[in-house]
């Protein structure tokens, strides 16, 4: 049965979430459509580019996303806290960039600064909270981004109608496990699909950014043209959002608006991983096992085997067995989808 998003999405069990939208019917939303011959693979970029302008505007962040051929897959982290401590103007400039809002709002933000009444001052500020609440939730976030990429595609193709299927999927990351085994998720994903054969070589991905960004650094002084991109607001406004970066990795798990695992670790298990899920690549892995997953006491044969159908081992969220167990007495159901994966996946072996 079809559950709120409401009860889907709480930031009080969590603010990590993995989010994956399809394309309805056969519309292609990159690459080549064998059915029309046309090749779309210049709306990757489009995509990849809007997640991390939106994220330089909501109070969410991108730790990981990779663009397909007829989806996308993008994991966030909403910071409601960061929301909370912006003031008044900081929400409206910041919701001004993607919507222009009412008359009252635009004099409130006008540079002549005309005078307002006291009427006029409450309900802006009325209004600021109501966009403020807007700013860190995630179903407005991506609102935002597939209405952006709809209206792009159908007026690049002449057509009108609905380009996306009807809702967002989502699930929740109830720990750091399954924070770490949607990101893996994630980051193989052309590897699984035959579109790349390495991380490296996974155009549009999280994984290839941040080893490009690693690998090769921007040299002191020269300017990064994809800085600031030229987007569209709601209004038809041709306006510049900078691309926020992606979030950064902290090993020792003491900063909360970090991913919490160090990124050298992080690229050895989805070396490791892809490896040992792309049959001719075997053989190739080293005897030892990533550190992580010692520290979290995950079955690393399992997880090789799961890292391919994360969706459809686990339903709504994703977490140890008893993150599931608290979840669903949460929401007051008797089970979630994914427990016995997660038994298997997840708990902690004994020590010998």
């Amino acid at each position: 049965m079809t559950q709120a998003r409401a009860s889907l999405v709480s930031i009080e069990d969590t603010p990590w979430y993995h989010c994956v939208n399809r394309c309805v019917r056969r519309a292609f939303l990159c690459g080549e459509d064998p059915i029309s011959g046309n090749n779309y693979e210049h709306r990757r970029g489009w995509i990849a580019d809007r997640i991390k302008q939106l994220a330089s505007v909501y109070a969410i962040d991108v730790a990981g996303y990779a663009v397909m051929s007829n989806h996308y897959h993008v994991v966030m982290r909403i910071d409601q806290e960061r929301a909370l401590s912006w003031s008044v103007d900081d929400v409206l400039e910041r919701w001004n960039k993607l919507f222009t809002g009412p008359l009252v709002v635009q004099r409130y933000l006008s540079p002549e600064q005309p005078k307002l009444s006291e009427a006029e001052v409450n309900r802006v500020h009325q209004l600021a909270e109501e966009y403020r609440h807007r700013l860190y939730d995630l179903s407005w976030f991506m609102r935002t981004l597939n209405e952006h990429i709809a209206r792009a595609a159908n007026q690049e193709e002449g057509v009108k109608g609905r380009f996306w299927e009807g809702r967002f999927k989502s699930q929740a990351l109830l720990d750091q496990q399954a924070i770490l085994a949607a990101m893996t998720y994630v980051d193989l994903n052309p590897i699984r699909a035959g579109m790349a054969e390495t991380p490296e070589a996974s155009d549009f991905t999280s994984i290839q950014e941040r080893i490009e960004e690693d690998l090769m650094p921007e040299v002191e002084g020269q300017e990064c043209e994809k800085e600031v991109e030229q987007s569209v607001a709601g209004d038809g406004r041709s306006i510049e959002l900078p691309q926020a970066p992606l979030m950064p990795f902290d090993g020792t798990g003491e900063l909360s608006w970090a991913i919490p695992f160090s990124w050298e670790d992080y690229l050895e298990l989805v070396e490791w991983t892809g490896r040992s899920i792309v049959p001719r690549k075997h053989g190739y892995i080293a005897a030892h096992q990533p550190a992580i997953f010692v520290r979290l006491g995950i079955d690393p044969d399992y997880f090789a085997q799961s890292a391919s159908k994360l969706l459809k081992e686990f339903g709504s969220a994703v977490g140890a067995p008893v993150s599931l167990i608290n979840l669903a007495a949460s929401r007051q159901v008797s089970y979630l989808r994914g427990i016995h994966s997660a038994k298997r996946l997840f708990e902690q072996r004994q020590a010998a």
